[in-house]
C-alpha cells in the first residue's frame, strides 16, 4: 500500500494567475491603458513583439477556466484585479462593467466551491497615474488607497481574502533598475527608492480600508524571496550577498514587520551615491508605522536558487573559496534558466517564520516553465514540472514538521500565459494554451496535481 505523505487537515491546495497575464479585452467594456499595455506595445520591450491584448482571453472564457479549476479540485484560487478596468485614469470615475466582471467572476468560484484569493496590486498601474510620476509620487499610493476602497466595497461581502502588492521588489528592481519591466526605466536609483516606499505605505494606508469593507477577513501582502548563498567566504561575496538580499528581501520584510528600512543599506545606497542624502525628503513622519499596519499573513513567491558572486574580484583571488557548479541538463534548470532547489523553499519558509515571526506563510506562487506541448498520442507528458512541484512540495512539508505555519501553496500557473518580458515563449501552466485557438488542455502535471489535491497529500 502506497504510504502518503499528509498535509494540515486545512491545508490549502490551490493555483494561482495575475490579470494582465491571462484577461485579454485590454480596451473592451471602459478599460484604460495600463503600463503593461504600454509597455508590451512598445518595440523591442517584449520578446518577439507579444502583448497581453488577447493573452488567454480569460474575460471572455472566465466560466470556462472556473469549470476546469472545478474538475482539477482546486480548493482556492488567486487571481489579481486589473486596477485600470475598475478605475480607467486610476481615480474618480468608475467602470461599473470592470466591477461587474470580477463579481461574476467570484460568484462562479464561490458556486464551485472555490475560495476566492484577490490581490489588488499585480504591476497593470493606469497609464494615467504613470503619466503623474507613477510610484514615484505620493499621489499614487492615495489613489491605490481610492481604488482599494472601491473594489473591496464591490467584493469584501464574498471575498475574505486579500492581498495588497505582489513582488514590490520587482516593481522596484525591474521596473526601475533593470528595465526589464514597466515603467521600463534603467537605473533610476532613487526613482526606485521613492517606488519602493509608496507601495509600503499604500499597502498600510489600504489594509484597515479593506478590514472596514470585508468584515472578518485576511489581509497580507506577498513578496518573493529566493534562496541565495555564497560564491564563497570572501569578503567581497560576502558584501554583495548581503547587499542584494538587503534591496530584494529585508528592505520590505524589515518595514513590514515594524524594524524600518536596514540602515545598512540605506547607508550603502547613499555613501555609493546611488541615492544622495538630501533626495530622502520622500519619508514623511508617521511612514514607517504605517508600513508596519498589522497583516494576517505573508504570500511568499519562490522559484529558485541563486549564487552570489562578487564582480569586485575575480574568482581565483577570493579567500577561502568555495564555487558551487550546478550541472546544465533538464532536471536542474528550468527553461527560463533558474535552478530547480527544492530545499531553499524550506530555508525561506524558515526564515519567514523564525526571523519576522509571520503568523501565516501561503506559497503564492512556485512553478516551472518548460515548454512540452501535445504529442502524438495528444497528451502533454511534462514530467520535469510535476518533478519540480513534487519536490517543493516535499520541502514545503518538511518546513511544517520544522513548525512553520504554512496554510496553503499556489501552484504558478494555472494556465500558460503572457510571462512579461518573455512574451509568449515561456510556459509555466499546469493547463496548455493554443494562443491561435485558444484550446485548453490538460497536462500530465494537471492529473497529477490533481491525484495530490484528492489524497490530500505526496507518496513517500
Amino acid at each position: 500500500m502506497t504510504q502518503l505523505i499528509k498535509f494540515p487537515e486545512n491545508f490549502l491546495w490551490a493555483a494561482a494567475t495575475s490579470s494582465y497575464q491571462i484577461e485579454g479585452a485590454w480596451n473592451e467594456d471602459g478599460k484604460g491603458e495600463s503600463i503593461w499595455d504600454r509597455f508590451s506595445h512598445t518595440p523591442g520591450m517584449v520578446k518577439n513583439g507579444d502583448t497581453g491584448d488577447v493573452a488567454i482571453d480569460h474575460y471572455h472564457r472566465y466560466r470556462e477556466d472556473v469549470a476546469l479549476m472545478r474538475e482539477m479540485g482546486l480548493q482556492a484560487y488567486r487571481f489579481s484585479i486589473a486596477w485600470p478596468r475598475i478605475l480607467p485614469l486610476g481615480r474618480g470615475n468608475i467602470v461599473q462593467a470592470g466591477i461587474d466582471f470580477y463579481s461574476r467572476l467570484v460568484d462562479e468560484l464561490l458556486a464551485a466551491g472555490i475560495t476566492p484569493f484577490a490581490t489588488l496590486y499585480h504591476w497593470d498601474l493606469p497609464q494615467a497615474l504613470q503619466d503623474e510620476g507613477g510610484w514615484t509620487v505620493r499621489s499614487t499610493a492615495e489613489a491605490f488607497v481610492e481604488y482599494t476602497d472601491v473594489i473591496t466595497r464591490a467584493l469584501g461581502d464574498r471575498v475574505k481574502n486579500w492581498m495588497t502588492h505582489n513582488e514590490m521588489s520587482v516593481v522596484v528592481n525591474d521596473g526601475y533598475i533593470s528595465g526589464g519591466h514597466a515603467p521600463g526605466r534603467k537605473n533610476d536609483f532613487v526613482g526606485a527608492v521613492r517606488t519602493g516606499h509608496h507601495l509600503l505605505l499604500s499597502h498600510g494606508w489600504a489594509i484597515p480600508v479593506i478590514r472596514r469593507n470585508s468584515p472578518g477577513c485576511e489581509v497580507g501582502a506577498v513578496i518573493n524571496a529566493n534562496y541565495n548563498m555564497l560564491g564563497s567566504n570572501s569578503k567581497a561575496d560576502r558584501l554583495a550577498h548581503n547587499f542584494g538580499d538587503g534591496i530584494w528581501v529585508r528592505w520590505y520584510l524589515d518595514a513590514l514587520y515594524g524594524r524600518g528600512y536596514p540602515a545598512d543599506i540605506r547607508e550603502k545606497l547613499q555613501t555609493s551615491a546611488m541615492v544622495p542624502a538630501d533626495q530622502w525628503d520622500f519619508i514623511q513622519p508617521g511612514d514607517m508605522d504605517t508600513m508596519a499596519t498589522a497583516t494576517d499573513f505573508v504570500g511568499l513567491n519562490y522559484y529558485f536558487r541563486g549564487v552570489t558572486r562578487s564582480n569586485e574580484v575575480p574568482a581565483e583571488e577570493n579567500d577561502q573559496q568555495t564555487v558551487f557548479q550546478m550541472p546544465k541538463d533538464d532536471v536542474n534548470w528550468t527553461e527560463m534558466g533558474w535552478e530547480v532547489y527544492p530545499d531553499g523553499l524550506r530555508h525561506v519558509l524558515a526564515r519567514l517564520y523564525f526571523e519576522y515571526q509571520v503568523p501565516k506563510i501561503y506559497v503564492t506562487e512556485n512553478g516551472a516553465s518548460y515548454s512540452d506541448a501535445p504529442g502524438p498520442d495528444g497528451r502533454i507528458h511534462d514530467e520535469r514540472r510535476t518533478h519540480y512541484l513534487e519536490g517543493h512540495f516535499r520541502a514545503a512539508h518538511q518546513a511544517i514538521q520544522m513548525g512553520v505555519p504554512l496554510a496553503g501553496y499556489f501552484v504558478w500557473s494555472l494556465f500558460d500565459n503572457f510571462e512579461w518580458g518573455h512574451g509568449n515563449s515561456q510556459r509555466f501552466g499546469l493547463i496548455w494554451t493554443d494562443y491561435q485557438t485558444q484550446q485548453r488542455i490538460w497536462k500530465d502535471s494537471a492529473y497529477w496535481y490533481q491525484q495530490v489535491i484528492k489524497q490530500h497529500g505526496i507518496a513517500e
